[in-house]
Order: structure tokens, then sequence, then C-alpha cells
């Protein structure tokens, strides 16, 4: 079978993700300055948001300063103080997770001088703590539990300077929450943030701020509430989010908005509150993209006049970037679903039970969503951007050369027992469950593997996974699966370089005391044995290479490199959650000397460099499931692993699990043209397409001022394009009179190319001449005569019809000869004009899903 490739610039935009993939697989539109809709005059205001800004503060000194010479967060607050009169923004709220360890002074020094740059500018701000700024985050504490004199938090944030900001209202008895009323449009606004899992205590302080300021619609921000599905877009409550609503936010109905982080990506959700009113939860974190989120923060535009609330997610760090810096992951504006969008609020309505005198204020303000875009875009040439879709069925991914093992669930089930093959799908390579009697491991049994079929990746095609259940590194309980000693995988020489790719999900009940430093991918061995390897002090005796995560949930990738001497390399991502779902790429080139971890699509910050290839002990399996240290498995996987792949070179995002089958490769060699005899009995279809894939065969109907009408049906009649890309379909039903016109299309499961078009006609068939001289039968009926009727009166038909055109019968079939040509020639026109606004609708979407 010939190679699956995406063709570049011909990739499709997700049909149902905005993922985005980032914090999910990364999906930016490439956006061009595009003409806004002119907009009267009306009352407005933006209120600025800036979600985790974590890896800014950890990542100035070693990443951003050396490559760009300044750094994400500096630029963001720069840019809000700048364009604070031209965005007529009132507030600025800081949803949390300021550092990323809570410990470094420095990376206090970073986030004080970008917030000290609003406070300079008078732009009042609000800022919380995030699960990274506390000391201990773990989730049975709360912020009455902390030793609040060692917070580094209130050290550097405390009471004392947020009272310095012209809105402050006050803080709750910890000083980790605080509340402030900032005044737009003639209006108040309040805006209540919540430390990182607040106490009761907290809660009932904040349901007295809310009943001291009656009148005030009040904005709910914290780190964590909403939380978003593997799809990237799905909304997923939590536990936390639903005591905050059970407790505080249902029973207030000046509560309208809530914003929170800490969940990687971008979602929305609408619920009703206890007066029937909605409140609109969102989350936005883009911590887990390129460049530890890539300076995106969001911009509300609340429109008071057209009682609507303009949402934009843009990055003014992507346009300071020298264009020689500039990658497929900077665009200046995220347009997905769920990252640009418009709220529906009829403000006067729903703010009518505690505020029946609120009012917009006066219509002088100009779109400042508009002004926002031509503040970023104008001057700025976007590159490209990488995208995605949902598959449409198995089959929907793409194949690479060079793949040496691709591993696929989907034709399993239930427990993995010892009967159960996971196919290697490119090679022969298959993987079977290490016997749990014979692995030293205690206590695991047959049951603790299973195939998984509906928490599935939503970006892998395969539709399944393996999960493990019930690995306990302190019991030394673990499972997993193996490739047999000496299968070809196990000797493969990577030496030109290596792609490795799965993707993978820890499980919920994920702890680091029972489950740190486990692995899910491992080519076994014991690195001490290989020629070269330097003496090391944690690993001198572990497996050659593996992919696993930290004691801090963090993707770790370990490799000794061909080139033995240099010892250990290691990748690190951020954070990673629990119960969700990623695709990490490993992507090792010699040509650059490093490699790449990709987590859904977007480069980590610490990758490795100096490596190239992969040292090996011969014969050793590969393995999932399971580390291995002094030559026995251990550190046993607690979550679901779905399909992986290895390929012996380096790849790029486009050849990747994530995207999808080209489909917009069919051609139509073989066709039925121009007039058909009329007993023609069959019609031959043929060309090329996608191997694998579905073309079926349809009649078309077009209504669009003028009829297109087939004469009879052929659809229905569908085929499978052949491994060597040919395909065809003979039809032998619906071959009626008259005009037809048909659709081919070209599609794997739901998702489907742009149809092609085939138009032909079939004659009438002809009938006996009638001899008028002919004798009449006797016993046949006479039909008397009309006199008024012009045929009677000696008028043949074919004078009639001169005589009087009107009686050419609109519900005839569509003439043939000249006339057909005219007709077909018009119809084709149509029919391009239709094809062309569904091409330019397609496009349209696809820059408008990310």
């Amino acid at each position: 079978m010939r190679p699956r490739h995406t063709r570049p610039g011909r990739r499709a935009i997700a049909a149902a993700a905005a993922l985005s993939l980032a914090g999910g697989l990364v999906t930016a539109a490439s956006i061009p300055a595009h003409a806004e809709e002119t907009e009267d005059l009306a009352s407005r205001f933006t209120l600025a948001v800036l979600p985790d800004t974590q890896f800014y503060s950890r990542y100035t000194a070693d990443q951003f300063m050396p490559r760009y010479g300044n750094n994400p967060f500096a630029v963001q607050t720069e840019w809000l103080a700048e364009n604070s009169d031209a965005l007529n923004i009132p507030f600025v709220t800081h949803l949390g997770d300021v550092v990323d360890r809570a410990t470094v002074a420095d990376e206090w020094h970073v986030a004080d001088n970008a917030m000290q740059t609003l406070e300079d500018a008078n732009l009042p701000y609000s800022i919380l703590a995030g699960n990274h700024d506390v000391l201990n985050s773990n989730d049975q504490l709360d912020d009455t539990d902390y030793n609040l004199e060692n917070e580094p938090f209130l050290q550097w944030f405390s009471p004392e300077r947020a009272a310095e900001q012209s809105t402050f209202g006050g803080s709750d008895p910890t000083g980790m929450s605080q509340y402030h009323v900032f005044e737009a449009e003639g209006q108040q606004f309040m805006v209540l943030a919540l430390s990182w899992r607040v106490s009761e205590d907290t809660q009932a302080w904040a349901e007295s701020v809310i009943q001291a300021n009656p009148t005030v619609p009040v904005i709910l921000t914290t780190h964590s509430l909403l939380s978003v599905e593997s799809d990237q877009v799905t909304p997923l409550e939590t536990a936390y989010g639903l005591e905050l609503w059970e407790n505080l936010i249902r029973e207030n109905d000046q509560i309208f908005l809530t914003m929170n982080g800490h969940f990687h990506g971008a979602t929305r959700l609408e619920k009703s509150n206890d007066y029937g009113h909605t409140v609109t939860e969102i989350l936005i974190d883009y911590q887990m993209a390129y460049d530890g989120g890539n300076g995106y923060l969001g911009l509300y535009e609340f429109d008071l006049t057209n009682n609507k609330i303009n949402v934009q997610t843009a990055s003014p760090w992507v346009v300071s970037k020298a264009p020689e810096l500039l990658t497929s992951y900077d665009q200046p504006f995220l347009e997905g679903a769920q990252q640009q969008f418009t709220i529906e609020i009829d403000f006067a309505e729903r703010f009518a039970g505690f505020n029946p005198t609120f009012t917009a204020g006066t219509a002088d303000e100009a779109s400042l969503s508009a002004a926002a875009r031509t503040l970023l875009l104008t001057g700025f040439d976007a590159p490209d951007a990488i995208t995605t879709e949902l598959p449409g069925d198995a089959r929907d991914f793409v194949e690479v050369e060079g793949t040496l093992a691709h591993w696929r669930f989907n034709d399993n089930e239930g427990v993995v027992d010892a009967n159960m093959v996971i196919e290697d799908v490119a090679g022969d390579n298959d993987l079977h469950r290490a016997d749990p009697t014979a692995t030293g491991a205690t206590g695991a049994t047959w049951e603790d593997a299973f195939i998984e079929t509906e928490s599935v990746p939503a970006f892998s095609a395969d539709g399944a996974a393996v999960c493990f259940a019930n690995a306990d590194r302190n019991e030394n309980r673990f499972s997993y699966l193996t490739t047999e000693a000496g299968a070809p995988i196990t000797n493969a020489d990577l030496s030109n370089g290596y792609t490795i790719e799965t993707f993978v999900k820890m499980d919920p009940d994920w702890t680091a005391e029972a489950n740190q430093w486990s692995k899910f991918i491992t080519r076994t061995g014991n690195r001490s044995t290989i020629e070269g390897v330097p003496w090391s002090r944690w690993d001198y005796t572990s497996s050659p290479t593996a992919l696993g995560i930290s004691n801090l949930r963090e993707f770790q990738f370990t490799s000794i490199p061909a080139d033995t001497p240099k010892g250990d390399k290691t990748n690190w991502s951020g954070e990673i959650l629990t119960g969700s779902w990623a695709h990490v790429a490993l992507v090792n080139d010699p040509a650059t000397m490093s490699t790449t971890m990709y987590v859904d699509g977007a480069p980590v910050l610490r990758n490795a460099t100096g490596t190239a290839g992969m040292a090996f002990n011969s014969d050793m399996p590969w393995i999932l499931g399971a580390d291995w240290v002094d030559d026995a498995a251990t550190g046993g996987w607690n979550g679901c692993i779905g399909e992986t792949r290895i390929i012996d070179r380096p790849t790029t995002p486009e050849e990747w699990l994530t995207q999808r089958a080209d489909l917009s490769d069919l051609t139509v060699g073989t066709a039925p043209e121009g007039m058909l005899q009329a007993d023609v009995d069959s019609v031959l279809f043929a060309g090329t397409g996608f191997p694998g894939a579905d073309v079926t065969v349809a009649e078309l109907v077009v209504s669009s001022g003028m009829s297109v009408r087939s004469a009879g049906d052929l659809s229905g009649a569908s085929t499978v394009v052949e491994a060597d890309g040919s395909w065809q379909i003979e039809v032998t039903s619906g071959l009626t009179a008259g005009e037809h016109s048909v659709t081919l299309t070209q599609s794997l499961g739901s998702r489907a190319a742009l149809p092609t078009i085939v138009n032909f006609a079939i004659a009438e068939p002809a009938t006996e001449p009638v001899d008028p001289e002919a004798p009449v039968d006797p016993s046949e009926p006479v039909t008397p005569t009309d006199p008024s009727d012009p045929a009677d009166a000696g008028e043949s038909p074919d004078d009639a019809a001169q005589a009087d055109p009107a009686a050419d019968s609109s519900d005839d079939l569509a003439v043939t000869g000249t006339d057909a040509t005219v007709f077909w020639t018009i119809a084709a026109m149509a029919m391009s004009v239709i094809i062309a606004g569904a091409v330019l609708l397609t496009v349209m979407r696809r820059r408008a899903q990310v």
C-alpha cells in the first residue's frame, strides 16, 4: 500500500474541535487582516484576562530572554497598559498559577515586574493564587490550612499591595482571596477573585461581600472550576466546581459569569441558577501550548448597547517576535469555537432582579474587537498554521514511510488475557500480555489490563486503548504488554533519527506516592551494559530508553543516544492533568542533534540537545505499561495507552496520528458524458483515490433559481478504493431517459470530501410512427372533437406548440440536442458557482475553527 501523505496546504480544519489543540492539540487559524462588519457606535468596554503565566515566569531567564530578548508575561502587561485607552480597558484579571514553582524567588521577580507594569500605568487588576502558587496544593487542604506567614504568594501579592489598586474592595481573612469593584460605561462591576481551594469560611466571606454590594453584577474568577473533555470542546464539570456552584454561585443571582484556568484548553458552559437566569462558566488556559502559552490572553468586549460579550483570544507576544523566529504555532488570534465567540446577554433584563436601573452608557465607542485586531494584525504576516480534525473512522489516519511498528487496539475487547494479540498493523511486532504470574509483580491479575472503547482519545482514529489498573510502585504491582524478544523492532537501528508517538492518559486516581516515575513506553535493556555509557547516580542500570511520568506529573523522556559517551538525554513537559488524554510525540533529528517532545502538538520548553539516534541492547523487547530497571519490569503505568507508532526517521506534525487522510485526491478518469443511447443498460465510473476510502454515487438535485432535475435515481452504488489507489463503479439501475447530474464522493466514515460532479443524458426511446390512413377499428370508441381546440381544427400539434409557447409544459424533462447543450452549459456554470461557494464556506469555516 502506498504511503498516506497529507499535502501541505490542503490539510483540513477540525470539524468539531477547536483545539485546538493548545492544551488539547494546538490548532490556530492563519488569520489575515480581514474586514470587520461595520457597526454602529455603542457603549463598550474591554475586560482583559490573563490565564496561567507559570511557564513565562519559570523560563524567562534560560529560554525566553536568550531567544527573544523578552518574555511573554512582560509583553502581555506592556501591551495592555499601552492600549488600555484604545481598547477602553478598565480592569485586568489574573486567573492564577502566577509562577510554576512557589519556592523559586526568580519566578516571583518575573511576575512582580510584569504586574508592576499595570500598576505604573494605573490599570487596576485582581490576582489570585493557583495550585502552583501555594506551598502545598493538596486537594484535601484549603486556604485555612496553610501557614500563611510562609506562603510566597502573600509575600509578593499581599492585601496591602492589592489595596493600592483604586478598585480594591477587600481581602478575606487569609489574604489569599480579594474583590474589586470597577466602573465602566457608568456602571459598576465586581470581580470576586477566589484563591486555590477556598474553605467554607472563605466562601462565607465571598457571600458577605456580595450581600454588601447588592446591586453590583459579579464576575467570579478562580483557578479551578470548569474543565474540558479530551476533544478540547466539551465542557467537563469538576467536583470542586460543583461545590462552588452549590455553595455560592447558584444562589447568588449577581454572579453571571465565571472564569478559571488550570485545566489545559478552553471551553464554556451555560447553567441556570436558582432564579432561572443563565450563568456562563468559561475555561481559558494555554500553558501547554507553544512557548508555554504563547502569550495568549482573553479580550472580553462588553457591548452594553447591543447586549453581547464578544470574546477574542489574542497574543501580543506573537506579533512582538522577530519574523525569522516565527513558526506555524505563532498565530496572533485563535479563532476556534471556544476561543472566539459571542455571549448573548440582555444586561438590563439579566440584572433587573438586583439592579433595575442598569442601563448602557453613552454609545460612543466603535467596535473594540475590531480595534484589537487592527492593533495586532497591522503589518503582521502570520505563518501557515498546523490544523487537524476529528477522524471519520478507524481508517482515517496518515500512513508514513519508515513506520517500524504501529500498535492499534480496535480489534480487541475485554480483559487482555494470554490469548489476545495486539496487532502491529505495519510490521511483525505484535504485542501480547506478559503473564502476571511470571513477571515478579505482586498481586497482579489478568484483569489488571483491559481494552477500553468508551473513554478514548478523540483525535486518534483507532477508537480504542489499553488500560492498566491497580499499579502501585510501593506494592510492586504492575502489568505490561511486550513484543517477542528478537522481533524486528527490538534490533531497529535508529541512527537516522526517529519518531515515537502515542496517546496516553493517567488514571484519575493517580498519586505521586503510588505512581511517580512510572513508564508507559520502554525499550528494555540495561544501559550499564552498553559500551561507552557513563556512570550516573540515579539510572545507571535502567533501560536505555523510556517515556513516563515524574513525581510532579511531568512527561519525561530519557534516552541514551547512539554516541553513548554523551550519556542520558532527557525531555520534560509541563504538568500533565490526570484523567485527560494527551498525544505525545518524540522526534529525534540528527540534522539538528536534538530530540523534541511535543504534547498535543506543541513543543515543550525543556528539550534534549546534542543527541542523535538511540543506543540499545540487542533482541530486548519493547514494552507498553511498565519500566525496566535492573533487568526486570517495574514501575507500572496507572492509566491508559492508545495507539502507538515508531518510525525510523524524524517526522513533522503533518504526518502524525492526529492528522487525517487526504480525501481531496479523488479523480474521475472514466465517466459517461454527452447523450447516451436510449437502450444503455450500464454506465461505468472509474478513477483514483485514497486507498481504503469509500467512493459513493448519488444523484444531485439542485434548486437555486433554476432546477437541475435527474431523470432517474443512480444513488447508492459504492466501492472501496483498492490498495493501488484505483476504483471503479458500474451502475446498472436508475438509467432512465433524460438528464442526469451525479456526484461522486470520497469518504472515510463520517468525514467526506467535496463531491465531484458528472453530467450526462440518456436519449428518449424511439416510438412507432402512426399511419394517418390506417383503417379505424370500428370497435374503438370515437372521442368527440372540440371545435375550440386548434388541434381539432386541423392544426398540427407542432403548429399549436409554435402558436402557444406556454404549451411546452415545465413539467416535461429538459430538452436534448442544441437546447440541451445550452441547458447543461448553464447548469454547469450554476454548479461551479455552488461548488465555489461550498469551497469558500469550507475555507471560512476552517479559518474560524481552531
